[in-house]
């Protein structure tokens, strides 16, 4: 059982009222997170599991530390962390080959979106994460850096990199 801390009088409130903020924080940018998540993986039920499990790290540290400065800084470096020490385990590495399946119960998607979201897939992980950041998210060079815990000059180098890959690729698939 979670013992309950005194109330700070300094902020004002108390654990009932953290976890309310962190509920609500949870129910309004949940879907901003899943998409951000679904463009660094590129998977929807993997993207789904990336948010659920970045979402319970955030409540958990949230509580483990009392009331957070910048939740959502927080939750975005936790879905991003998250994702790239995901890419880091062996089983990551395997590729599986065959045919796609249908997609069912699914808005038809454009060519383009789709050519672009396997070119994103092809990237490293860390420079699908800075594109993400940087163009998705439209975060600066600097909170990108911070988030990532990387200089700037490494988040403009992994942008470069990353968007020079995806218009070779788009280059390709019009021809």
């Amino acid at each position: 059982m979670r013992r309950s801390a005194p109330a700070d009088p300094e902020r004002g409130g108390d654990d009932a009222d953290d976890d309310a903020a962190l509920h609500a924080f949870v129910e309004n940018r949940r879907t901003a997170l899943f998409r951000s998540a679904y463009l660094l993986c590129g998977d929807r039920y993997e993207a789904e599991d990336l948010v659920q499990t970045a979402l319970v790290k955030v409540v958990l540290g949230g509580r483990r530390h009392g009331r957070l400065d910048n939740i959502e800084a927080y939750a975005r470096k936790t879905l991003v962390n998250t994702f790239i020490a995901s890419r880091r385990r062996f089983w990551r590495r395997e590729q599986s080959y065959g045919e796609l399946p249908e997609r069912a119960d699914h808005a038809p998607d454009t060519d383009t979106g789709l050519a672009v979201r396997a070119a994103l897939a092809r990237l490293t992980a860390r420079q699908r994460a800075v594109l993400v950041l940087r163009y998705w998210e439209d975060l600066s060079v600097e909170a990108t850096a911070a988030l990532l815990g990387m200089r700037e000059n490494t988040v403009k180098s992994h942008a470069a990199r990353g968007l020079a890959a995806l218009r070779a690729e788009m280059a390709e698939e019009k021809v």
